[in-house]
């Protein structure tokens, strides 16, 4: 083979293999599986099985919301039984990347759904292996699991550690919803209750930003009962019973 035929071969296969060899290392910008400003603590440790995996744990954490770490398809939704992972999820976001999610209490979603980010699909429990209720979490490619990352930082290894999640976060820091009131405006308040006065209206569909959230009077609507009230700009405030967050919990950081 000429000399120069060589060179523009081996030049050819070079950026083959740096083009597809990059494209299957870019892991998506995953977040941690949990509502936006929720904290929770983190724990690595070398005997663990996978060794880069993390679990996850806060006071009554049984029942919370656990929701993607990136937009995806779901591609595993099983229940184990007493023994390993319990009930669990997996969920596929492309270039060989993959998330996992056990030992859940329950399941939110189906296989071959998919899912946004944030968007719910379990909830916290104890079963499998479990011997305290937690969530396992990893990150994997090709099937291997890699050392974690939120948001581009990687958590610590080996240890424990407290992190705050960013997962559909606004601008703001706080979090993205959408009103659902089946047709009808929704009124928009000037604080957290009803007894606050009306200061403008939002139509049903429309999307928000919730900057922070805090308590006020009970409103029963399309999600339920709630004393939760979403604040959507300054001395602006929709009760969260009529907000689709992805999330039967708070979203957003505490006014």
């Amino acid at each position: 083979m000429p000399r120069s035929l060589r060179t523009r071969t081996a030049a050819a296969l070079f950026a083959f293999a740096a083009l597809f060899g990059s494209a299957a290392q870019a892991a998506p910008n995953f977040q941690m599986p949990f509502p936006c400003g929720q904290v929770w603590s983190g724990q690595t440790r070398t005997n663990h099985n996978p060794v880069n995996s993390v679990d996850f744990n806060r006071a009554n954490d049984e029942g919370d919301t656990v929701v993607a770490a990136a937009a995806g398809t779901v591609t595993v939704v099983r229940n184990l039984g007493s023994t390993s992972y319990g009930k669990y999820v997996v969920v596929d976001h492309g270039g060989g990347w993959t998330t996992l999610y056990a030992h859940l209490n329950s399941f939110s979603v189906s296989v071959g759904q998919n899912v946004a980010m944030g968007r719910q699909i379990g909830t916290v429990g104890n079963t499998g292996g479990s011997t305290g209720a937690h969530l396992h979490f990893e990150e994997r490619l090709n099937g291997s699991a890699q050392k974690i990352k939120f948001n581009g930082s990687q958590i610590l290894y080996f240890g424990s550690n407290d992190y705050t999640s960013r997962n559909s976060c606004g601008s703001s820091g706080g979090a993205n919803g959408q009103v659902n009131t089946s047709g009808t405006p929704l009124n928009v308040r000037s604080g957290p209750g009803t007894s606050y006065s009306i200061v403008g209206s939002l139509a049903d569909g429309a999307s928000v930003t919730i900057q922070c959230q805090t308590t006020g009077s009970s409103v029963t609507g399309t999600y339920g009962t709630s004393n939760i009230w979403n604040r959507i700009g300054s001395g602006r405030f929709i009760p969260d019973a009529y907000t689709y967050t992805g999330s039967d919990g708070r979203v957003a950081p505490p006014c």
